[in-house]
């Protein structure tokens, strides 16, 4: 029943992105990235593609149990636009245009294998809830201070290395997607007593890049001192702080959607 409050809670929320892709697209394309027992996948498809003429939705999973008892269910309930593949979210073979990219408590970096796919893609929509997030605690923990300065003070002690490298992770992904053209925005998926992974992340493609947010990033990759797998992944390096305030006063890029020619 938790699980369900929480995907259902998401529905409400997917809800305009999938009205944008479905006016948009004549045949748009979900992804949902490591997709366990597919519970998302059945309500979305139910409430979003059951009804409308086309369109299909993936799920990527790594179990294969968990990928063939959803197959076994997909075919009972007659839902013939449910795709299935078997494979970990950084060797999956995903199509060659994306235009809804899902992933709800996909562990650790996994969730960075589910950003870089909507970005290489050219999703036209993220929504990625994280879970366990410890790649980045343990880069903390391999740290040494540096200078006289007290920001490594906020990771000293395990338990707040976790928390802030756990905090860090998704700043760091929220800004990865702002620079790379999404307007994002960070909320709460439902309330703490169903779940203790909770923080979702939205991004809606808007234009092509963001050079002021790109700048950002890269000095605060620069000064907490990661290098997360998200940002490895996209070519994204660490720089020193010069030219972030030169950025910072440029404006903003256009809030408009990016067109792309349907598929």
């Amino acid at each position: 029943m938790r699980k369900l409050k929480q995907v259902n809670h998401l529905m409400g929320l997917l809800r305009p992105a999938m009205e944008d892709v479905q006016a948009r697209h004549p045949s748009p394309l979900v992804v949902d990235a490591g997709s366990g027992n597919a519970y998302l996948g059945f309500v979305l498809y139910e409430l979003f593609l059951k009804g409308a003429t086309d369109g299909a939705l993936l799920s990527i999973e790594g179990r294969p149990e968990l990928t063939e008892r959803a197959k076994e269910r997909a075919a009972r309930l007659g839902f013939s636009r449910m795709r299935f593949q078997t494979a970990h979210l950084d060797a999956a073979e995903y199509p060659e245009r994306i235009h809804v990219m899902l992933a709800l408590h996909a562990c650790d970096t996994a969730t960075d294998d589910a950003l870089v796919a909507a970005i290489r893609h050219g999703a036209d929509h993220v929504a990625v809830v994280p879970c366990c997030q410890a790649e980045v605690a343990a880069q903390l923990k391999s740290q040494r201070p540096q200078g006289p300065g007290t920001m490594s003070l906020l990771y000293q002690h395990p338990w707040h290395r976790r928390e802030f490298g756990s905090h860090i992770t998704n700043v760091i992904r929220a800004l990865t997607l702002e620079a790379f053209g999404y307007q994002v925005t960070v909320t709460e998926l439902t309330g703490w007593e169903h779940s203790l992974k909770n923080e979702l992340i939205l991004g809606r493609r808007v234009h092509r890049d963001n050079r002021r947010a790109r700048v950002q990033l890269e000095a605060l990759l620069a000064e907490v001192g990661v290098q997360p797998k998200l940002t490895r992944l996209l070519g994204v390096t660490p720089k020193a702080r010069a030219g972030v305030e030169d950025a910072v006063s440029e404006p903003e890029p256009e809030d408009a959607p990016t067109r792309t020619s349907p598929v």
